[in-house]
């Protein structure tokens, strides 16, 4: 199965020291390309995030969001800072002494002061592994998301394949009749323009323009490559880029298909070819 790289997966948890919630949001990208918002407590599990989620995804641009609300952080269980407020009243005393004019700190002020009020600590170590936890299961769940819309991007692509294959089937039958009558008018042309086409070079052109205008090549490689197509894709695994190069190839044989065009039917053919092409590259860019 091919997944997609959009994808969206939230999880939330508690745990003995607070609540936790954890989101993941998925785009397509080139490569892999992850970019975490982490609160400052968590900062250090930076580094084995990135190293879990890129063992898990290939490519895409992820955004992973992590919060952290710590029950700690309730007024009751806030104390004072004992001993930094005896070395605040050393250093309010030694500034009066020097200005005596300077005034007291308020309580409000004392309260602001950085370090003053001191909450429990939580220890980053108490927390790695009920957050890589947390970050498995959202992974998880963000690759099911990511396959479950490569199923209907598969499903989509395929039936633009079939359509490509059925245009190709459509125009082979004709084709000789196509080339005769393009020889026919060539031959035409050549008798009012007053020129022999049993002279030799004449000949030699006429067969050589003929050539130059004979498609079934073209439609050969069209069904080789829609045959790969279609392989890759019922294979599964990471075939964006593959599929990219293969649209690519699609391209240029229904542009070489359009430019030796002698016939309506296969100038439309060409140009519906080329519509569809275009459907499957937009497609491509959201395959991992």
């Amino acid at each position: 199965m091919i997944a997609s790289m959009t994808g969206y997966a939230a999880i939330s948890r508690e745990i003995p020291q607070g609540s936790l919630a954890l989101e993941l949001r998925s785009v397509n990208n080139r490569y892999l390309d992850l970019q975490f918002r982490l609160p400052d407590e968590l900062r250090a599990l930076e580094s084995e995030m990135r190293d879990f989620l890129g063992s898990g995804l290939t490519r895409g641009k992820v955004d992973c969001r992590l919060i952290f609300s710590s029950y700690s952080n309730s007024y009751r269980q806030q104390r004072l800072n004992r001993d930094l407020l005896q070395d605040l009243q050393i250093m309010s005393d030694e500034i009066k002494s020097i200005f005596p004019a300077a005034g007291d700190l308020s309580v409000a002020e004392v309260l602001r002061w950085p370090g003053v009020l001191d909450s429990d600590h939580i220890s980053i170590d108490d927390l790695r592994t009920p957050c890589m936890a947390l970050l498995q299961t959202a992974l998880q769940e963000l690759v099911s998301t990511r396959k479950r819309e490569g199923e209907k991007l598969q499903n989509l692509l395929l039936e633009r394949v079939q359509r490509m294959r059925q245009l190709v089937l459509d125009l082979l039958p004709g084709l000789p009749a196509i080339l005769a009558s393009f020889q026919e008018r060539l031959l035409n042309s050549l008798k009012a323009a007053g020129l022999d086409e049993k002279d030799e070079r004449i000949r030699q052109e006429f067969t050589l323009f003929a050539n130059r205008v004979d498609v079934d090549e073209e439609l050969s490689r069209l069904q080789g490559h829609l045959n790969e197509f279609e392989h890759i894709l019922l294979a599964g695994g990471v075939v964006g880029k593959r599929l990219d190069f293969l649209t690519q190839e699609l391209n240029r044989e229904a542009n070489t298909l359009a430019s030796k065009s002698v016939a309506r039917e296969v100038t439309r053919i060409a140009v519906e070819m080329k519509v569809l092409i275009e459907q499957l590259r937009e497609q491509i860019q959201n395959i991992e």
